[in-house]
């Protein structure tokens, strides 16, 4: 990337796009803002691929700010930013984005870029960026190319979307419900990554757009079916509750079918490596670690691991029954505030929250770390290992949702 970047741009538009790094940082999210407002009034058929409840939320803006600002920090060095462009073309593929989408996203992020900075916009920038954009374009749309060739040719792949039926609804907790999902035409059933995701296409009587939303592959790979195990998300203040997370609780059950893209994400277990595995998960962000608890145990059964997961109560944990029946010390269990019932079985390890003198107790230093869970609970893992002295390239996590920071 880096190299194709530098032949087929000069110098001195590599000059002006770094120039215009510090606007960015002011105002990179006024103009995506003003960019998928723009873009939506103009075509609002993307509305059946963009998440319109991160749009309103503000998430998606700040996310695509954030790579645009990297783009434009590293526009000459185009593999610092490789990891990044890899997991957004994952969720791209899984989303069915395609190279015609580029050049719709190109002239309403370059409108976007002029309406918003005004004179500040010259000409010289405004040119810079148009050629800038597209050495990106070309960059997701290879990467997505190979990405989309891969979901086809492996046993039992596809793309696009593939109808599944329900086959199993089972209610796991008082939040989250699992959904056994087997292919509708009875053909083979694609293998996936520990920690990968589903994206489903919710068609809800009544919305004028379909709903797109990502879900954890929640059982190890290699079984006759997918699981994945939904929140229902309830609405607090100013955000409804979640449309597809209340439609599969509330309107899906076994006998309908749904539409499914293919297995995708780069949050993945990585499973060379003898190293002990430490998986931290608060609330539903237990789901992909699921997948790769149960892996590890099918593939590396001699493998030191820790389940450390974090939970209001009781009644919302998720999959406790199968935690507890784990191997001897393997799970650790702290809720935020039992409940008398949760004492009286005493399935809990520990009251409160995950403290770093606590995650010592019960961690090993040399582990790979792999966590998930809300966002701020996800900041202070983040922080604990940091201070730890955990070094990066052993601290794996993943947002649900637009990409953040941590």
């Amino acid at each position: 990337m880096s190299t194709k970047a530098t032949e087929i741009l000069d110098q001195q538009t590599i000059k002006t796009i770094k120039s215009t790094v510090p606007v960015l940082a002011e105002h990179g999210e006024a103009i995506t803002t003003h960019f998928y407002k723009r873009m939506f009034e103009n075509h609002p058929e993307l509305k059946n691929i963009f998440n319109q409840t991160h749009q309103r939320a503000g998430d998606q803006p700040k996310a695509l700010a954030n790579t645009v600002y990297a783009a434009a920090q590293y526009i000459d060095q185009l593999e610092v930013i490789l990891p990044r462009v890899k997991q957004i073309a994952e969720k791209h593929r899984s989303l069915n984005v395609k190279p015609e989408h580029y050049p719709i996203v190109g002239e309403y992020l370059l409108k976007a870029i002029k309406e918003v900075l005004g004179d500040a916009a010259t000409d010289d920038i405004m040119e810079a960026w148009g050629k800038a954009y597209g050495v990106i374009a070309d960059a997701f749309i290879g990467v997505e190319k190979e990405l989309y060739e891969e979901a086809e040719l492996k046993k039992g792949g596809w793309t696009g979307y593939r109808l599944f039926d329900v086959v199993d609804k089972v209610k796991e907790s008082d939040e989250i419900t699992s959904f056994y999902l087997e292919p509708k035409d009875g053909k083979a059933l694609a293998d996936y990554k520990p920690g990968q995701y589903l994206t489903i296409r919710a068609e809800i009587t009544g919305e004028t757009y379909t709903h797109l939303r990502q879900y954890s592959l929640s059982d190890a790979p290699g079984k006759s079916y997918y699981r994945i195990s939904v929140k229902k998300e309830q609405g607090l203040l100013d955000h409804p509750d979640g449309k597809v997370s209340s439609w599969l609780h509330d309107e899906v059950n076994p006998g309908d079918s749904i539409p499914v893209s293919a297995p995708a994400g780069d949050f993945c277990l990585d499973n060379h490596t003898e190293r002990p595995l430490v998986l931290i998960s608060g609330g539903v962000g237990l789901t992909p670690l699921m997948s790769m608890w149960k892996y590890a145990e099918k593939v590396q059964p001699d493998r030191e691991v820790r389940f450390i997961h974090a939970a209001r109560n009781g009644r919302v944990h998720a999959f406790k029954e199968e935690m507890e029946e784990s191997k001897p010390g393997m799970a650790h269990l702290i809720y935020e505030k039992p409940e008398d019932q949760d004492r009286l079985k005493g399935l809990h390890t520990s009251e409160g929250y995950i403290t770093l003198d606590w995650l010592k107790t019960v961690a090993p230093e040399d582990a790979e770390f792999y966590f998930c869970g809300p966002e701020g609970f996800m900041k202070a893992v983040y922080a604990m290992l940091n201070r730890w002295g955990i070094s990066q390239d052993r601290i794996h996590y993943e947002f649900f949702g637009p990409q953040g920071k941590l």
